[in-house]
This record gives C-alpha cells, sequence and structure tokens, in this order.
C-alpha cells in the first residue's frame, strides 16, 4: 500500500470527527443550552449585563473595566493569530530546508506540503478575523451597558429591550471569542500533518476527548425551566423571557 493512502484515509476521517462533533455541540447548545458551558456562559452574561445596567452610576466602571479586559485578552490573541500567520508564509516560501525528514509515513511531495502550510494559515487567518469581531462587539458593548436607560424612559418593556440587546452584543462578542478560540484548535492537527497522517489523527480524537470536557457541563442544579409536550422536554433558556 502506497503511503499516500495514509493521507487519503486518516486525515478525512480525523477532520470528519472534529466536524461532527462541532456539529453535535452546536445541536445541543441550541437544543439544550443548560447543559453546555457555552450555553450556561451565555445564560450568565445576559443576568450580568442587567445586573451592571440595574445602576449605572455604581456599576459603569465595573463594567467596562471587564468589558476592557476581554478586549486585552481578544487583542493578545489576535495578535498571537497574525504573528503565527506571517511564521506560516515565511515557511512556505522558505526551500532551503528538508521537509520531508520529519515525515515517517505519508505524502512527502512539496504539493502536499504547500497544502498543509496553506491549511493551517487559513485557520490562524480565520481565527484573527473572528477574534476582531469579538474586539467590535466588546467594544460596542462598553458603550451601550453605560446608557441610563432608566432615566430615559419609565416603559418597562423599553428598559427590558434595552439591556437584552447589550447583552446579545456581548455575548456576541463571546461567540465570536470562542469561534477564534476553535480555529486555534483546529490548526493543532493541522500542524501535526506535516509530520505525518497517523499523529493528525491521533490528535484529533485526542482534541475531541478533551473538548467533550471543555464544552459539556456536568453540574446539577443550574435553573432550567423545562417545557413538556408529548414526552418530548426541551431546556429553555431562564432569562430570555420577561
Amino acid at each position: 500500500m502506497e503511503k499516500k493512502v495514509l493521507d487519503y484515509v486518516l486525515v478525512p476521517s480525523g477532520l470528519l470527527v472534529m466536524v461532527s462533533y462541532h456539529i453535535w455541540l452546536l445541536y445541543r447548545i441550541f437544543k439544550h443550552p443548560n447543559n453546555t458551558v457555552i450555553g450556561i456562559n451565555a445564560i450568565n452574561r445576559r443576568f450580568w449585563v442587567q445586573a451592571m445596567m440595574e445602576d449605572v452610576s455604581k456599576n459603569g466602571v465595573l463594567a467596562v473595566q471587564t468589558l476592557r479586559n476581554n478586549i486585552m485578552a481578544s487583542t493578545l490573541l489576535a495578535s498571537t493569530a497574525i504573528m503565527l500567520s506571517s511564521l506560516i508564509v515565511v515557511l512556505m516560501t522558505s526551500g532551503s530546508w528538508d521537509k520531508s525528514a520529519f515525515i515517517l509515513f505519508g505524502d512527502r511531495s512539496e504539493l502536499g506540503f504547500s497544502i498543509k502550510f496553506f491549511l493551517i494559515l487559513v485557520c490562524f487567518l480565520v481565527a484573527f478575523l473572528f477574534i476582531v469581531q469579538s474586539i467590535r462587539y466588546y467594544s460596542h458593548a462598553s458603550i451601550l451597558i453605560n446608557v441610563p436607560f432608566n432615566k430615559m424612559s419609565l416603559d418597562h418593556d423599553y428598559q427590558n429591550l434595552t439591556s437584552e440587546y447589550v447583552a446579545k452584543t456581548v455575548n456576541r462578542g463571546s461567540y465570536f471569542w470562542s469561534l477564534g478560540l476553535r480555529a486555534f484548535y483546529f490548526s493543532l492537527p493541522l500542524f501535526l500533518w506535516i509530520f505525518g497522517p497517523i499523529p493528525m489523527f491521533l490528535s484529533c480524537f485526542v482534541l475531541v476527548f478533551m473538548l467533550y470536557f471543555l464544552d459539556v457541563s456536568f453540574e446539577l442544579g443550574w435553573p432550567i425551566a423545562v417545557s413538556a409536550d408529548d414526552d418530548h422536554h426541551e431546556d429553555v433558556e431562564v432569562g430570555r423571557e420577561t
């Protein structure tokens, strides 16, 4: 069996495992958010925004400082992504080292190496774009969270609409941050693909195993509203409906 067959079999299989896990995770986030860390954090961020906007004069500095910390973390991650992208470009254009010496099994052609480096570069660029969007939403939220909506209108529905919009803005910033991190995670198996399809395939399973324990909440006692209809149960986020 030719060594290239390992790339044709193991690499798509590993990527299929990664994509299948994230499709399953996306389904759990939409249908059962209280069972995922991302869903629970989104609910708690909504409560946090409502608490911060109850008394802007008292909590305004704390809210802005918290969002500024998120912006600083996002800026650091975005700088890392663009720096690694530049490094990958240098490695792609450099032909002074023997790339095939690192591979034990798999394709050793120049085209194969170009594909590997290009996919890694795409992951880092996608991570950079997602994290820039995260910074954008956090910057907007740092202004909106200090809007004195209690003084602007006595309409309770208007106040809830304002705080809900700010909470959605904060959550969108967090979602883009998570997507940027996922792009970094995807770059790890692709980086190990440089050393052959076997390390790449094994790393996909190890990464999915680790992400499962980071993404799924095993804690009990979270506030959950359950609706039953013909023995069908679905989790509903608390605090969305007022």
